[in-house]
């Protein structure tokens, strides 16, 4: 994964719906799949085109029309923006921000397990 691709909000939206269809889709398909309705099929368009110019995405031009797939996993994406986020943050505010997520959300009783799981290894490091 590029450590300087930077994905918009806007175009996190994209890459789910590519993520989602494991499989190359054509732009219409991606207008198609959006749960935006209100955006219109030039900003959508435009979104393709700029994932594109920042290869995270690839067109497949070998037919008439353009099909399009990340060329990026979605967890290699998830981890890109995580380290990103834990970057900005770190220091001082990193524990209220995982305490605050934590208070926040609820969590299941695999999630906690697996959370503890996690404390416990890193502990022993």
């Amino acid at each position: 994964m590029n450590p300087n691709l930077r994905i918009s909000d806007a175009e996190w939206e994209i890459m789910k719906v590519l993520w989602s269809a494991k499989k190359s889709l054509t732009a219409s398909e991606i207008i198609e799949s959006m749960s935006h309705p209100e955006w219109s099929s030039k900003t959508v368009r435009t979104l393709i085109a700029r994932l594109v110019q920042k290869n995270a995405i690839k067109a497949d031009m070998s037919s008439r029309i353009y099909q399009y797939y990340a060329l990026y996993e979605e967890k290699d994406c998830i981890l890109a923006e995580t380290q990103s986020f834990l970057h900005k943050v770190r220091g001082n505010l990193f524990k209220p921000v995982i305490v605050e997520f934590l208070n926040k959300r609820s969590l299941s009783k695999e999630d906690i397990e697996e959370l503890k799981s996690l404390l416990d290894k890193r502990s022993g490091d």
